[in-house]
């Protein structure tokens, strides 16, 4: 069985690593994957030797909380716990500044020559000063008491973590303040100016566990509010599924919660809807954005029989569709499952940052205890080796280490999400950067994967028309998948197909017929000599198209050749442009097809691949990607995902071309969304700059850590007289979490170099054959989701807007219109919203 858990109090990698281990120790547990990024765990277990009660409790014995979501209301339960987070902890931030800012000016205020209150000045007032402080620091420590109670349970559960640090390093400073004041008091009652005025001068570290406190909560609110952006791809999609379906009860037509839908029910989609359910129609037709599933920016027409996915939106025309996937099931559901499953899996390039992290705060405690004791021994000062100490502690940061891969792997899968690339597991997107050949599959991943007409070459007595209507005459009651080819060109042309008589399909050849009392024949060459048929001059015209991946079939009326019609298995738009895409990222293109040689190579060399091999069963296929592993090569396989599945398996990155199928998704390692090549390419790219990031932050993480603790050790003090005080030590650390979560941050930029070849056409009205208005409003003003909410309700009111799209990163809104709207009236609608429009293009 495998679930997902939430689990709460987790602060670094340290604490990560902690659960991990806690929960795999248990028997029965297969694996247990911690996500300390999005606060979830995954673990496989046997359900039979163990609950998922017993994982929870193994969580809450190691010091943290777990709990299992709730699936209806997990999305909008994940976003309003950051939200709250983010309110609390901006509350105890702004509190503590408060609180800070006298305090750092008692302290450090003579030394900027600021002036004192007179009530503190002075040897006199030395209990006064020291304790003014002491009171000024203690709310610092009440509102972010959250760093003990976390740091010192962990403590005693023996797995010191982050906050484990922050705890000992301020309480050592609180504690030596406390004492200092005491000393301070005694000078004070027999004359000893010399330990009154250490006392004020040296002898002070309030405002630096105030300042350590304060810093590391800024820290960790920037780190947050950067981590909530991290998801966003994700969240837009969340965002798109509808709460509400309308559906057809007993012929009338009620609204009811999208969880209630049930698979087989009746749903209605009017323009300008989000799609609730995957489905098929069963009556009306439509033009449908599927950009946010698949990232294809065209909407795609839709009729009776085709099949759409939830959260698409509806452009134009009104449908019902009969319920097939829901709740769960959908494939928006499978995306986002997908990619939260991607997020929490482990790049092999984190093993060793959690290896470090594991054993990262025992190793920190113990440099501060050494250093600590070096410093009382060479210099014998207790105020020296107290600041050495406390800003080892206050210094070190296994968040950066923590945060370096996962907050990277987020952003990245969330990104291939947008452009329709479903990367399943963080090991995928890791060993795809590797890759040095590409194996692609023929039949459906470089062509349509399904024959058409592509030539019809009438003799001098009759036309391209007429030869059409007799081909698909006598190839009508044909199943072969050719004879479909050619009956639905000419359906295209709107050609009145007649019943034939005496039909006879020739195995291997060809098909015969009688058709206005004369006989008809259609097939290969072997068919029309067979049946002592001249060829003539097309004889030659075969050969060329046969030469160029085509087959010929030829026609002959009452013993008469009437012209031959070349059908073939047409390379898709952007195949060429992907070949090239693969060869200029310098993987070698490998192209597997059971079609026989000649054709094969014809359709490797007007794609561009050199390397093509002909004649492979699907069987075969695993093999000759076991054959170039054992060259020493790293493979992707792109195959449709059913008859590729062994070498998609057998691949080191298997990626599945196809629309989100069930079969798709479970034999590929990455799923491509849109039946295009190209996305593939892109997928590289993402994968590479991924993992480019990834390492920048790792080095960020390992040379912050390599150089910020022997500086604040004091290892440099006597050569180069440098040494970190504590409040620098804790700005320093809280600034390079910050540093890593902004860097993964650069990702949301990726772009991929490649374009697809496709030109852009207007969306079609299946109704009426119009063109489709569309305009692009650029608004100002826009916070949140509730303001694309309210421009889009007053937009969506005006006569003519049929649809509206809002894009709250993009400060747009794209309108789909019925008519022309004029430019003043939109702006004047969404200036009475209270929002400024810059453009209307």
């Amino acid at each position: 069985m495998r679930q997902t858990f939430n689990v709460t109090g987790m602060t670094c990698s340290a604490c990560s690593a902690h659960v991990e281990k806690a929960v795999s120790k248990l028997p029965g547990i297969r694996s247990a994957t911690v996500n300390l990024l999005a606060s979830r765990m995954v673990a496989e277990f046997d359900e039979n030797a163990l609950s998922t009660d017993d994982i929870i409790k193994a969580v809450t014995d190691a010091g943290y909380g777990a709990s299992v979501p709730n699936k209806a209301n997990k999305i909008s339960e994940k976003a309003h716990e950051t939200d709250d987070e983010l309110t609390a902890m901006k509350s105890r931030l702004i509190w503590s500044f408060v609180f800070l800012a006298p305090l750092f000016y008692l302290a450090m205020g003579h030394m900027m020559g600021a002036p004192l209150p007179t009530f503190l000045a002075g040897h006199e007032n030395a209990v006064s000063y020291t304790f003014s402080q002491f009171l000024l620091t203690l709310p610092i420590l009440y509102l972010n008491r959250k760093y003990y109670k976390v740091g010192f349970k962990a403590l005693r559960n023996h797995a010191p973590n982050m906050d484990s640090l922050i705890a000992i390093g301020s309480a050592a400073a609180v504690i030596f303040s406390v004492i200092t004041i005491y000393r301070v008091g005694h000078g004070l009652g027999h004359n000893d100016a010399g330990l009154v005025e250490w006392g004020i001068m040296s002898g002070l570290y309030f405002e630096s566990a105030g300042m350590i406190l304060t810093l590391v909560t800024l820290g960790k609110y920037l780190e947050t509010r950067a981590k909530g952006k991290t998801s966003q791809a994700i969240t837009r999609l969340m965002d798109l599924a509808p709460k509400t379906a309308r559906v057809l009860r007993d012929d009338t037509e009620i609204e009811i919660p999208v969880e209630e839908v049930r698979v087989g029910d009746r749903v209605v989609v009017r323009p300008g809807q989000s799609i609730p359910v995957d489905g098929i129609i069963v009556q009306g037709s439509s033009t449908v954005d599927e950009s946010a599933l698949t990232g294809e920016s065209l909407p795609v027409d839709k009729s009776v029989g085709d099949k759409v996915a939830a959260a698409s939106i509806n452009k134009s025309g009104a449908f019902i569709l009969e319920a097939l996937r829901v709740g769960e099931d959908t494939t928006l559901s499978q995306m986002i499952r997908l990619v939260e499953e991607a997020s929490a899996s482990k790049a092999p390039i984190a093993k060793l940052a959690d290896k470090v992290a594991g054993i990262f705060v025992p190793a920190v405690m113990t440099i501060s205890a050494i250093t600590a004791a070096v410093w009382l021994l060479a210099v014998g000062s207790v105020a020296n080796a107290l600041t050495a100490s406390i800003s080892v502690l206050v210094i070190s940061c296994p968040c950066a280490l923590g945060l370096a891969t996962p907050v990277a792997i987020m952003v990245g899968t969330g990104k291939g999400a947008e452009h329709g690339i479903l990367i399943k597991s963080a090991e995928a997107l890791e060993i795809l950067r590797t890759v040095d050949t590409v194996v692609l599959d023929k039949t459906g991943t470089l062509t349509q994967g399904k024959p058409v007409v592509t030539d019809i070459i009438p003799t001098h007595n009759t036309t391209q028309d007429g030869l059409l209507l007799l081909a698909a005459c006598l190839e009508a009651p044909s199943e072969h998948p050719l004879a479909a080819a050619i009956v639905e060109e000419s359906q295209k042309r709107n050609l009145s197909i007649a019943a034939v008589t005496e039909f006879e399909a020739v195995h291997g050849k060809g098909v015969k017929a009688m058709l206005a009392d004369k006989p008809c024949l259609g097939g290969n060459r072997a068919l029309l000599e067979q049946e002592g048929i001249s060829l003539g001059e097309l004889a030659a015209r075969a050969d060329v198209l046969a030469g160029q991946g085509k087959t010929p079939l030829f026609f002959a009326v009452d013993g008469q050749l009437i012209g031959l019609i070349a059908v073939a298995d047409t390379p898709k738009p952007t195949s060429a442009t992907a070949v090239s895409a693969f060869r200029s990222l310098g993987l070698e293109v490998v192209m597997l097809t059971g079609d026989n040689r000649r054709t094969a190579h014809a359709i490797g060399t007007a794609l561009g691949v050199d390397n093509v091999m002909a004649e492979v069963l699907p069987q075969d296929k695993e093999q000759v990607v076991s054959h170039l592993q054992q060259q020493g090569k790293t493979v992707a396989m792109i195959g449709d995902g059913i008859n590729d599945a062994p070498a998609l398996a057998r691949a080191d990155v298997g990626l599945a071309i196809g629309a989100g199928t069930d079969v798709a998704i479970e034999s590929a390692d990455i799923v491509l969304m849109k039946s295009d090549l190209l996305d593939a390419a892109t997928a590289v790219e993402l994968s590479r700059a991924t993992l480019r990031n990834i390492k920048q932050n790792l080095f960020w993480a390992f040379f912050y850590n390599s150089i910020g603790i022997p500086l604040a050790a004091g290892v440099f003090f006597h050569s180069l007289n440098w040494q970190l005080n504590p409040t620098f030590a804790a700005a320093a650390m809280s600034l390079s979490s910050v540093c890593v979560v902004s860097n993964a941050l650069r990702l949301r930029l990726f772009k991929s170099k490649f374009k697809s070849n496709l030109p852009d056409e207007p969306a079609q009205d299946t109704k009426g054959g119009t063109e489709i208005m569309t305009k692009t409003m650029i608004i100002e003003g826009m916070m949140c989701t509730h303001c694309t909410g309210r421009v889009e309700k007053v937009l969506s009111a005006l006569d003519g807007v049929s649809a509206v799209e809002m894009s709250l990163e993009g400060k747009s809104a794209t309108l789909t219109l019925s008519k022309d709207v004029d430019n003043k009236v939109l702006t004047d609608a969404v200036t009475e919203a209270g929002y400024q429009v810059v453009s209307v293009q």
